[in-house]
């Protein structure tokens, strides 16, 4: 089945679409990479999304409009990934949509909701959508995050020593398998998100992100700042857990140095302060990586391609070996789309796609909702078995084969 699977993550800067073949061959999922198209949000758009996201107040008018906004944005992509990768024979998109609010109560999440209307998808294409994918998992008393830690554990699952799959989007989050050992998955805090919130701010919105982690290159580790940032309660919770920007925005940055400063304290610049947010995200990284024993590394996500925040990565790991998803046959970039991609492929196969011990639910759930095509909605049997067994086709020639997961 030739499915094309879309994300927009936490630092919503843009859209990937990613398209694949998927096929199931008695328990070993087949997938074969075909491109990624990627677009940013209308500029408005983004500026809207920037406006309603916490801590902002919102109405109920401005999340309508988001919804079909974000839907059509998506719904253009969709078109676009159909023609130039898929030569107009996808059979089914899968659309993540935007989140917008992660509802996190304690230890649990009581809700998560993500905008983008998917009839505008389906409309536009003409083909099934399914959507919505955190919900259901929600439901089943788990934390609906990070829902690609299906896809890492049946890919990386099978090696004869513990890996960590990491993403480094707005926030990070890792999933470590290993022999004789269950799986387990979460957000381990901010990746981009604080850095993003730092560098919008100090050039008033003019660039989103460190670009090249230029910036903090140019800076200096502000110690006492980056120690009360380690204090967080967040870091010491137990796994399964989530987070987002409800926690990590520009108003928990500003109150964090705003306690740090007092009389005679100098003023900390944009690259002190840059630097330091960088450390911290390769602090807990590394500290959670650590913890779970992992002795290697593959990593995906837009952090992977900040120099400086991989290098300290390396400096907090020795002795892991540290890569990234390129180099086992997933773009490194788009890794996240093709993990919506199968999700989906398995709702519409009647498939549970969780792992509840990564995400914490009571059980593993059927993902989504569904969305007709034109023609309805593809009609297969139910296989026997769920996929044990992840083979990613295209791989670079030096990537280690993938071999049974433990779920």
């Amino acid at each position: 089945m030739r499915v094309i699977g879309m994300m927009s993550g936490t630092s919503f800067d843009a859209i990937d679409a990613a398209a694949a073949d998927l096929e199931l061959d008695g328990d070993t999922l087949h997938l074969r990479p075909l491109g990624v198209v990627s677009e940013a949000y209308p500029v408005e758009l983004r500026q809207s999304l920037a406006a309603a996201l916490p801590p902002a107040p919102t109405t109920l008018e401005q999340v309508c409009r988001l919804d079909t906004g974000v839907g059509q944005a998506f719904a253009a992509l969709a078109v676009r990934a159909n023609e130039e990768l898929c030569d107009g024979r996808a059979a089914l998109v899968v659309s993540h949509g935007q989140t917008v609010y992660h509802w996190t109560d304690g230890d649990a999440v009581r809700g998560t909701l993500q905008l983008g209307q998917p009839a505008w998808v389906a409309e536009a294409t003409g083909l099934p959508v399914v959507s919505d994918l955190r919900s259901r998992d929600v439901a089943a008393g788990g934390q609906g995050a990070p829902l690609v830690s299906a896809l890492d554990v049946l890919w990386l699952g099978g090696r004869d020593h513990v890996c960590a799959a990491l993403n480094l989007g707005g926030i990070a989050n890792v999933t470590v398998v290993g022999p004789g050992r269950p799986p387990v998955a979460f957000d381990t805090g901010p990746a981009n998100a604080l850095i993003d919130a730092a560098v919008q701010h100090a050039t008033s919105g003019r660039s989103g992100y460190d670009a090249e982690g230029r910036l903090a290159a140019a800076g200096t580790v502000d110690e006492a700042l980056l120690e009360a940032l380690l204090a967080e309660p967040y870091y010491r919770r137990p796994a399964p857990k989530s987070t987002g920007k409800e926690l990590f925005n520009l108003a928990y940055l500003q109150a964090a140095t705003a306690a740090r400063s007092h009389p005679g304290t100098a003023d900390l610049g944009p690259a002190d302060l840059v630097a330091t947010l960088t450390a911290l995200t390769a602090r807990t990284v590394a500290d959670a990586v650590r913890a779970a024993g992992a002795v290697e590394v593959v990593a995906a996500g837009g952090g992977t391609q900040n120099p400086v925040l991989m290098a300290a990565l390396r400096d907090r790991l020795p002795g892991v070996a540290l890569r990234t998803a390129d180099e086992l046959g997933l773009p490194t970039a788009a890794k996240e789309a093709y993990a919506f991609a199968f999700l989906g492929f398995c709702t519409v196969r009647g498939l549970p796609a969780t792992v509840p011990g990564c995400t914490g639910a009571r059980h593993a759930s059927i993902l989504g909702s569904l969305t007709p095509g034109r023609d309805g909605f593809p009609v297969s049997p139910r296989p026997a078995q769920p996929p044990a067994t992840l083979v990613v086709h295209g791989a670079a020639p030096s990537a280690a084969p993938t071999r049974k997961a433990h779920r």
